[in-house]
């Protein structure tokens, strides 16, 4: 079977891509299928079946780059998975619709998992996002932080993470404390300056409607008409998760952002975990669970993630059994011997 696509209303080489890269993307998605470029028509020829699921991706991307500007190999992946799963007329509508836009690029969920973590901030005053690296937890929690400010729902955006250890010390770094503390802040740094004009951040952390300090400074405050971030939380100890959630002011929302894989913490227990049972199911408060599929950097880090995990389980299920095996009665296994 053959069928053709006009690809009408984009930038047909910011679509196409670099040597025609969206072919070689939905090849790999659709190997059963052949895609041909020409002028404005993409040719599919294959079985029938894989033709029409083909046809009905390359539309929903199509209709996603009109609405956005834009498509990648995370859009992809996720249109092709969503029409796999019967839910393609949604997929355009659902992950085109952008939070902010700097400099003609729009930030928006490339993922559904994305989306519902994004709609869960909006509905929610305090939201957990929890997943691996990659997923966009700090990122679009920003990009939602950027947006009220911009709205002027919130008065500042605060900024914050713990300056946990991992390998060096701190006390044993060159600089000030100030120099010492930057390099656990400059991602927070780095990703506001990526959503917002670069003459604009400097303003505005200069007169503290940013403000990005580590956890440490946040004791004793009370954070009103304030949009704050509480990044990498898999690294507080349950007492700093307390103290940062009581910080809550008036007119303000939290997002806590964290890996429960990644704690750093010598011997404490995470603050991330021990919160997940306490809060879980309390009102206004919610976890959004991101996973490999959420992922958007490279596919490889997605299979990465997924052996790691596939390693911890067996670990800890090695762990469990070896502790099963030292409560049997010592009876039993003299008896066995």
């Amino acid at each position: 079977m053959q069928r053709t696509v006009l690809l009408s209303g984009v930038d047909l080489a910011s679509f196409l891509g670099h040597r025609d890269q969206l072919v070689r993307e939905l090849e790999e998605e659709h190997p059963l299928v052949e895609f041909h470029s020409r002028d404005e028509v993409l040719s599919l020829r294959g079985p029938v079946a894989a033709v029409r699921a083909a046809e009905s991706v390359v539309q929903e991307i199509l209709e996603l780059a009109r609405r956005s500007g834009a498509v990648s190999r995370s859009d992809v992946k996720e249109v092709t998975r969503m029409v796999h799963e019967g839910n393609g007329p949604r997929a355009a509508q659902l992950l085109s619709t952008p939070i902010v836009t700097v400099r003609g690029n729009s930030v928006r969920p490339q993922t559904r998992g994305q989306r519902a973590y994004v709609d869960a901030i909006d509905a929610n005053t305090i939201v957990f996002g929890i997943g691996p690296a990659g997923t966009g937890k700090t990122y679009l929690a920003m990009a939602k932080a950027v947006q009220a400010l911009q709205r002027r729902e919130v008065a500042k955006i605060v900024l914050t993470r713990p300056a946990v250890e991992a390998g060096e010390r701190l006390g044993y770094l060159p600089g000030s404390l100030e120099d010492k503390i930057d390099p656990y802040l400059r991602p927070l740094f780095d990703a506001i300056g990526s959503m917002m004009d670069a003459d604009v951040v400097p303003k505005l952390l200069a007169n503290g409607t940013i403000e990005v300090a580590p956890l440490a400074y946040m004791r004793g405050r009370t954070l009103n008409e304030s949009f704050v971030i509480l990044d990498e939380a898999q690294n507080t100890t349950p007492e700093q998760m307390k103290m940062f959630l009581t910080r809550l002011g008036y007119g303000s929302r939290m997002v806590v952002t964290g890996d429960i894989t990644q704690v750093d913490l010598p011997q404490a227990s995470s603050g991330l975990r021990v919160v997940n049972k306490i809060l879980r199911g309390v009102e206004d408060i919610h976890f959004a669970e991101l996973g490999a599929d959420d992922i958007v950097r490279h596919s490889l880090v997605g299979r990465i993630v997924d052996a790691y995990a596939a390693h911890d389980e067996a670990r800890l299920a090695a762990r469990e059994s070896g502790a099963s095996s030292d409560t049997t009665p010592q009876h039993t296994k003299e008896s066995t011997r």
